[in-house]
This record gives C-alpha cells, sequence and structure tokens, in this order.
C-alpha cells in the first residue's frame, strides 16, 4: 500500500475555544493535501482550470480519532479507495497523523469534476486521466462502475 503524504504545522487560526484544532480544519487539510498531490504528480489545481474542470464533493465524512494542539506536526495521507476508470468519479481517503505517528482522524471523500462552462459533472481529458491513474491508491482499491447513462 503506497500513499501521498503532505505534512503541516498547526496555527493559531487553527485552534478552537477548546485549545485544539478545530473541526472544520480537519477536512482543510484533507482538501489542500488535494490540490498538493495534483500540483506534485504534475497537475497544478490552476492549470486544472485551464482544462475548464473543477472538482466537486458529494460526501465528506471525518472520524475524530486524537486531538491535535497548537504547534504540533502533522502528516495528511491521500489515497484512492475508488474511481471509474476514466478518473470522472473517486473517493479520497485521508488519514491524519500526529508526528507521535498516532493516528488523529480519517476523512472519507466522493467527488466528481464539474464543468465549469457547462456546470454539469464532467469527465477529464487524456492527461488529466494519466496523472489521476498515477495515485496511490489503498490495498482494498476498487474500480467504480460506469453510470448507466454513459452506457451505450
Amino acid at each position: 500500500m503506497s500513499s501521498y503524504s503532505h505534512t503541516y504545522e498547526v496555527t493559531w487560526a487553527n485552534m478552537d475555544p477548546n485549545r485544539h484544532m478545530r473541526h472544520s480544519v480537519y477536512n482543510d487539510y484533507a482538501a489542500q493535501t488535494r490540490v498538493a498531490i495534483f500540483e506534485e504528480y504534475g497537475l497544478p489545481i490552476n492549470k486544472i482550470s485551464t482544462l475548464g474542470l473543477g472538482p466537486v464533493l458529494f460526501r465528506e465524512e471525518t472520524k475524530y480519532l486524537k486531538e491535535i494542539g497548537l504547534s504540533e506536526k502533522i502528516t495528511v495521507t491521500a489515497q484512492l479507495t475508488t474511481m471509474r476508470k476514466d478518473g470522472s468519479r473517486w473517493t479520497f481517503l485521508h488519514q491524519i497523523f500526529k508526528e507521535t505517528g498516532q493516528k488523529a482522524a480519517e476523512i472519507i471523500v466522493d467527488g466528481a469534476w464539474l464543468d465549469l462552462d457547462k456546470r454539469k459533472l464532467g469527465t477529464p481529458p487524456d492527461q488529466m486521466q494519466k496523472v489521476i491513474h498515477r495515485f496511490p491508491r489503498t490495498d482494498n482499491f476498487e474500480w467504480m462502475a460506469e453510470s448507466k447513462k454513459s452506457r451505450p
């Protein structure tokens, strides 16, 4: 099992009144990690927008396991758990680890690509598909069934 990871330092702006990282920040770091994986694999988010696409989420589920405090370094991983073969729909698993190695959260994100002109779901062009197909996958990765609409 391989995964992509990115490390962050938790800032004051990320804290809540209970002196731990605010609930929504977990998801913000997961989103930033998805942006980072595209960048590292050679397709920065601004390039994706010039292709007329943008990511859209259908579901974001967060399981909180451990508190994260101010100035802690955290590592956020990204792996695909499912995807359509054309890359049009996908599910990412993010895990957030404390510097000690303890898992602090798991985030599951289901998404797709929005055609920015038509304002409808779209399919990424070949150059994007080639990048997405190189992303790390979980051991139990499965190909997602194609929609009935796309079948002849």
